[in-house]
């Protein structure tokens, strides 16, 4: 069976998106065929489409890596996913490999990411493998006032800051600070005050920090009034105010700019843990003498590993994790006013594609 598919194609930085129609055969084994619910708009769509950041993938190419959707046809193995509602992992690793075998499917060599190793998801249609596909109960996102297009931008804006967390070990009781508070960074601090952390939000946008006072930070501090040892003393202040810990601060640098990473740092005190999750062309010049000094420690993160989907999941089906106010719909016609829109910071919301 042939399927007629439209895609959206970057054919090179800066220059309109161009709809175009193509037939795709049925799934190969493994894979499934997808009809997009929605596709959110990430800041590294905008990398690859402004700044010059490569794709793997040659141009033309279709971007987009946070997609939900409905498997419509599956390839031999994969019959047990069909009519069933999907998120696609933004990283796909190959299940199969050496490192994933052993648990470390960030750096698998033969891991997809759509919209950079293959065709994304502004689109009508994906093919992708089944492996790694997250469930999602329509019923029970129903219940919490979200549809299968909202839960598309779990595909990397919550997942990614989900993992982060996780690999931070936060705790109840911990003190979690967040720098930078836009797509990703207002979803962890979501999800840090949700694993039971007391959570300091800081950004130089106040609008943004004002709107998570109701949904997990506890204190907002806006580095264009306050910043340097003064930005440090205030977080200790609060500390000693809630009987927490001057040791051991979980920090998440989700800004991905050369600004937020320096804050960042700045903050490091003794046993810290820094995780790195936005990505900026920026160079940044640290003293990494700090990291021996305070015996603390600094980690990237790459994607989100499959398996912390559904957890992820579980967190906004639970309703600890609020998506509907933090999202907005577009039809994927639009595609191109969008990108710019999103681009010059326009559009406060997650802008979420929907063919």
């Amino acid at each position: 069976m042939s399927y007629k598919i439209k895609r959206w194609e970057m054919r090179s930085a800066g220059e309109p998106l161009t709809e175009t129609e193509i037939s795709l055969d049925s799934p190969g084994e493994g894979q499934v065929l997808v009809e997009v619910a929605g596709c959110g708009v990430c800041h590294t769509d905008l990398g690859f489409y402004y700044d010059g950041v490569r794709t793997r993938h040659p141009l033309p190419l279709t971007l987009g890596h946070e997609i939900s959707g409905r498997v419509i046809a599956t390839g031999v193995g994969a019959e047990s996913w069909q009519d069933k509602a999907v998120i696609i992992p933004a990283v796909m690793p190959c299940g199969e490999c050496d490192v994933c075998q052993r648990g470390l499917g960030n750096i698998c060599s033969k891991q997809l990411m759509p919209g950079n190793d293959m065709h994304g998801g502004f689109a009508s249609h994906i093919e992708v493998p089944a492996h790694g596909l997250c469930p999602v109960d329509e019923q029970r996102l129903s219940a919490v006032g979200l549809n299968l297009a909202d839960v598309s931008v779990l595909a990397d804006a919550v997942t990614t800051p989900y993992q982060s967390a996780a690999q931070l070990d936060i705790q109840p009781g911990d003190l979690a600070i967040v720098v930078g508070v836009g797509g990703v960074g207002g979803y962890a601090v979501q999800i840090a005050s949700a694993m039971g952390a007391k959570v300091v939000a800081i950004d130089v946008v106040q609008d943004k920090l004002e709107s998570l006072v109701d949904y997990g930070a506890d204190l907002i501090l806006n580095t264009r009034d306050i910043s340097g040892r003064e930005l440090k003393k205030a977080v200790k202040t609060f500390a000693k105010e809630n009987g927490l810990r001057q040791t051991e601060w979980k920090i998440l640098e989700c800004s991905g700019t050369g600004a937020g990473q320096k804050t960042a740092y700045g903050l490091l005190t003794f046993g810290a843990r820094l995780a790195v999750v936005g990505f900026t062309m920026d160079k940044v010049e640290v003293r990494l003498s700090n990291l021996m000094a305070f015996h603390a420690q600094a980690v990237g993160n790459w994607g989100c590993l499959p398996e912390f989907y559904p957890p992820a999941l579980e967190l906004v089906l639970d309703g600890k994790i609020s998506m509907k106010p933090f999202i907005r719909q577009f039809p994927l016609a639009q595609i191109n006013d969008v990108f710019t829109a999103s681009h010059a910071h326009e559009i406060d919301q997650r802008p979420v594609l929907v063919p």
